[in-house]
C-alpha cells in the first residue's frame, strides 16, 4: 500500500502556518474595520456637536 503519511507529515507545519496567518489576518482586517466604524462615528458626533454649536452662537 502506498504511504501517505510522511507526506502529510511534511504538509502539516505548512498548513498550520497557512492557519495562522489566516487567523492573523482575518483578526487585523476586522478591527481594522470596526475602528474605521467608530471613526465615522465620532466625526459624525462631532460635526453635530459644531453644528449645534454653531446655531446656538448665532442665535445669541
Amino acid at each position: 500500500m502506498y504511504a501517505v503519511w510522511p507526506y502529510i507529515q511534511t504538509l502539516l507545519p505548512s498548513i498550520g502556518l497557512l492557519y495562522l496567518l489566516y487567523v492573523i489576518l482575518k483578526h487585523m482586517m476586522e478591527g481594522d474595520r470596526r475602528e474605521r466604524i467608530a471613526h465615522a462615528q465620532w466625526e459624525q458626533e462631532q460635526e453635530e456637536l459644531a453644528r449645534k454649536k454653531q446655531q446656538g452662537s448665532s442665535h445669541s
